[in-house]
């Protein structure tokens, strides 16, 4: 099978961007703020230092969005991939692994320390491919099981 060429999203790629997010909620019924209120946002954010996207397939099929901060324990920076995704009808094809390879090399080369993703313990498919990929649920040095716990502020 073909590699899926991946590449690195522009600021003139946040409304595909924000497309393909909005169409990732509306398929797992969470809320959207809706693909324009997205697209500003990701222009902001992509223009800056601190979020970037991969785009995979030709037109874009798939998607990482990740955002980067520093952390203590890292001497720099750890990724957060926020959402991977790719259309229903062009799963299965390798761009969600292509996407993860370059986003571990892009990584890599620019001396990130760590990639964390946040999986709902029901979406059994996707512990399975991040498993395959090497993330794991459970912390390498003592074995015990990784959580994820969140608070939203605001309105």
């Amino acid at each position: 099978m073909a590699t899926s060429p991946v590449r690195r999203a522009s600021v003139d790629d946040a409304g595909v961007v924000a497309r393909m997010l909005h169409d990732f909620n509306t398929e797992f019924d969470s809320e959207t703020p809706g693909p324009e209120t997205l697209q500003q946002r990701l222009v902001q954010l992509l223009g800056g230092p601190a979020t970037f996207a991969l785009l995979g397939g030709e037109p874009p099929a798939g998607l990482a969005l990740v955002t980067l901060r520093p952390n203590v324990w890292y001497p720099g920076p750890v990724a957060l991939l926020d959402e991977l995704y790719v259309a229903p009808e062009h799963r299965g094809a390798g761009i969600g692994g292509a996407i993860i390879e370059r986003l571990v090399d892009e990584s890599t080369a620019s001396g990130v320390s760590a990639i964390e993703v946040n999986v709902d313990e029901g979406d059994v498919d996707a512990l399975r491919f991040y498993d395959r990929h090497g993330f794991h649920l459970q912390q390498p040095d003592t074995g015990e099981r990784a959580f994820y716990l969140s608070r939203e502020l605001g309105a």
